[in-house]
């Protein structure tokens, strides 16, 4: 088992404890060294046998004490149902399940009832900060019961920024979840609205200094942001963004706001919008725009490009 990384403060080696992580990518590789940085013993879990500390599930668990912590990093969907699954045939009474990937919050419910019936507690766990995380911290919305919850803590706060902020029990199983869906819901429009703000500055022959329009913002103004900081960064390295394709995927979280919204009866006009801007940019040749275009030419007799 890897050694310690650091000796912590005393007044938290009392607080100390062991984790098992499974998935150990950029994001959870990432988790478990900061974890140990903080002092915590980590067995970590990968199907890729270099990064990984143990062979097996079996054989992570088998490495903890009871009562034990197993934190889930794995994609959204059957690969945690499956870790889940096997875990609740590994895992004892009293053990909890920690779901920080970026599940569902209905199969979080799901997840918690499975285990519950196993007498295993399950608590979910929205983490956003990316590969600045490591050194920045990561933020944390986490929902169950306070029991459980309360087992993971010690990782909680080795794992969240410095300072009060930057973590939440959100509320029951399933509320971590929904809370980083909607937070990402949320870094949707905001995305949306700064690429549609630079891409008019570029379109205007008045305006010679997109970038550094942008890097002005930074300071004094209302509508500053890390994500600012991180398109001026994004400038700095391409000014006209010209090597880049104006494709963009998404995460599946913003489809899943959209549906919340739709079943709450909650208007998301922005989220929505910026959702479908997404889906415009898999377009090369728009279905729409050629219908548009048709209309144009028909009512009007606006010229249209023939392929």
């Amino acid at each position: 088992m890897p050694e310690r990384a650091h000796t912590p403060p005393r007044n938290q080696r009392e607080q100390l404890m062991e984790l098992g992580l499974v998935g150990l990518g950029k994001m959870g590789g990432n988790m478990r060294e900061r974890i140990r940085r903080a002092g915590h013993t980590v067995v970590g879990y990968d199907r890729n046998p270099d990064v990984s500390d143990v062979h097996s599930l079996r054989e992570l668990v088998d490495s903890l004490q009871a009562p034990r912590v197993v934190w889930v990093m794995v994609p959204a969907g059957a690969a945690t149902q499956s870790t889940v699954d096997e875990l609740g045939e590994l895992l004892e009474p009293g053990d909890v399940v920690v779901d920080g990937g970026n599940s569902r919050w209905t199969d979080d419910e799901k997840h918690a009832a499975e285990l519950a019936e196993k007498g295993i507690g399950f608590v979910d766990c929205g983490v956003s900060g990316g590969v600045h995380g490591l050194a920045n911290g990561y933020a944390l919305m986490y929902g169950g019961d306070a029991e459980d919850v309360a087992k993971v803590q010690p990782v909680l706060d080795a794992l969240k920024p410095e300072g009060d902020f930057g973590a939440v029990h959100a509320g029951k199983v399933g509320a971590g979840h929904f809370a980083k869906m909607v937070h990402n819901g949320i870094e949707y429009a905001m995305m949306q609205a700064y690429a549609e703000g630079w891409e008019l500055l570029e379109a205007v022959d008045s305006v010679t200094d997109v970038r550094e329009i942008f890097r002005s913002w930074r300071e004094g103004t209302v509508i500053r942001s890390w994500l600012l900081d991180l398109a001026v960064n994004a400038l700095d390295e391409d000014e006209h963004l010209e090597k880049l394709r104006g494709f963009a995927q998404d995460s599946g979280e913003g489809r899943w706001t959209v549906e919340a919204a739709i079943d709450n009866a909650v208007p998301l006009p922005a989220i929505t919008a910026s959702l479908f801007a997404r889906f415009a940019s898999r377009q090369e040749d728009s279905p729409q725009m050629k219908m548009i275009a048709a209309l144009r030419n028909q009512f009007g007799g606006h010229a249209v490009t023939q392929k």
